[in-house]
Formats: C-alpha cells, sequence, structure tokens
C-alpha cells in the first residue's frame, strides 16, 4: 500500500511540474534550438557573409565553383574534406590561399595569392567550409 501511495505522490508532483510535453496545448511553447537557424541557413553567419564578400572581391571564383568542378575543386568537396577542421588546419588551407599549391587535389596547381591577408584568407576558409553538405 505504501508503493501505491509514494507512486502517486511522484506522479502528482510530475504532473504538477508540467513535464516536457507540449501536446497539452498550454501557453509554454518548445524552446527554439540555437543552432537550428546555423544548420538550416548559414547565409545568416558572419564568417559565411565575410568570406563570400572576399571570395567574390578576389579572383576566387575564376578557378572554384560553389558545387561543380570548374578548374580547382568545388567549394563543397574542399568543405567535406576539411569538415570539423581545427584553427590550426584554418591557418594551414589558408596559407595555401597566400602561398598556392599543388599536388592536394590533382597536377593543376594553385596560384598564389600574396596580398591577401592572412586575417581575409582565413575568412575565406572558414566560408567554404560552411558550405559541407
Amino acid at each position: 500500500m505504501k508503493k501505491i501511495i509514494f507512486s502517486l505522490a511522484i506522479a502528482a508532483v510530475l504532473a504538477s511540474c508540467g513535464g516536457k510535453s507540449n501536446s497539452g496545448g498550454g501557453d509554454n511553447p518548445a524552446p527554439a534550438t540555437p543552432t537550428a537557424p546555423a544548420t538550416t541557413d548559414v547565409s545568416e553567419n558572419p564568417d559565411y557573409q565575410k568570406g563570400l564578400a572576399l571570395v567574390a572581391k578576389n579572383d576566387c571564383l575564376t578557378c572554384h565553383k560553389v558545387d561543380e568542378k570548374l578548374i580547382g575543386p568545388e567549394y563543397v568537396l574542399v568543405a567535406n574534406k576539411y569538415a570539423g577542421s581545427s584553427d590550426t588546419m584554418v591557418t594551414h588551407l589558408a596559407h595555401k590561399i597566400i602561398d598556392g599549391g599543388k599536388g592536394n587535389w590533382g597536377e593543376v596547381p594553385m596560384t598564389p595569392h600574396p596580398t591577401v591577408s592572412l586575417e581575409d584568407a582565413e575568412a575565406m576558409v572558414k566560408y567554404v567550409l560552411l558550405l559541407k553538405k
């Protein structure tokens, strides 16, 4: 009998707290997840906006497209290859933009961009990494 009373008391306490269900039609809507906008619309991300502006301003689109191979690899492939990269990798890739390179994506070399600052190159890398599919 004590177990039944204890169980009913626990059930009453849980019911009075409201629980986690939102099916009761109450005034408390489910809280929005803070990461939902970033995963559904990356264009609102400041890194995306800054990087896109820098890519458009420089000659990047001469050799690269977002999702189609041109001379260099499409940005989506680069983003998928380096997904989850650390800040160290972002800096490494930024140096590839500045210094150029050859061999990671075939025999066509990437033209160096010595006039691009490290800060701008890192912003471009962050933009590309946000294109991961």
